[in-house]
């Protein structure tokens, strides 16, 4: 399995929730950040998405975690494709 497996699921289940949703794709230009960030239901959530088996962020992708929740956001790292750590995040807020 690859990151994608995990990526797949997650953007159909943002779909089926209704979620807005915005996938970056990291150039060099503008401030770094996670994988997706996404709003539903008023609340602001950022996912770092990892293969299975891989189970830690890197160092910079940390630094943009803690600043989402200190801002007052939540985040996540996935590396399942049942997506059990945003399912969990999500209904905190169901």
């Amino acid at each position: 399995m690859i990151e994608r497996d995990v990526k797949r699921p997650l953007k159909k289940l943002l779909d089926e929730i209704g979620a807005y949703q915005f996938w970056p794709v990291q150039t060099g230009y503008g401030a770094a950040t996670i994988d997706v960030l996404f709003c539903w239901r008023g609340q602001f959530y950022g996912v770092e998405t990892k293969r299975p088996g891989v189970d830690h962020a890197t160092l910079r992708q940390k630094q943009v975690m803690a600043a989402i929740e200190l801002a007052g956001g939540r985040c996540c790292l996935e590396n399942d494709p049942a997506l059990p750590a945003v399912r969990g995040m999500l209904e905190l807020n169901a």
